[in-house]
């Protein structure tokens, strides 16, 4: 099951910039405990996917989880020893922009020992430095 939007509005986007705090899904919303990324940056489908079936394997289908981040960004790619010009390349995959902050990951229904090694384990899934924070 690897994420990627049904359809979107153009099939090509800029890269954009890297920067800011994440204004929202910053805190914990819907479960108990949570992982938070501390570093700006792009996470692609296959790590969600990665770090979606490291948690769930661990946790052994007890409790509830949400993903909160979705990749509706596409990545292109030239094909390789391509001259350069002629235009941009197609796309090649997906990435969620994630900000400083966002929460990306939420469990709730389990132990707290096994949350919290669950979600340790997700995140060796995750380019990114991350936290693992609980609800006030």
């Amino acid at each position: 099951m690897v994420l990627m939007p049904k359809r979107v509005k153009y099939r090509k986007v800029q890269r954009g910039r890297r920067r800011g705090l994440a204004l929202t899904g910053s805190k914990v919303s819907f479960g108990e405990c949570g992982l938070q990324v501390l570093e700006n940056g792009w996470i692609t489908n296959i790590q969600i996917e990665a770090a979606r079936v490291a948690l769930t394997r661990h946790f052994k289908r007890g409790g509830k989880f949400w993903i909160r981040i979705f990749p509706d960004k596409p990545i292109t790619k030239k094909p390789a020893e391509t001259r350069m010009g002629k235009g941009k390349g197609a796309p090649d995959h997906w990435v969620a922009v994630v900000k400083r902050g966002r929460v990306i990951f939420e469990l709730e229904g389990v132990p707290a020992e096994i949350a919290k090694e669950g979600l340790r384990r997700a995140a060796h899934k995750i380019p990114l430095r991350t936290k693992l924070i609980t609800r006030r």
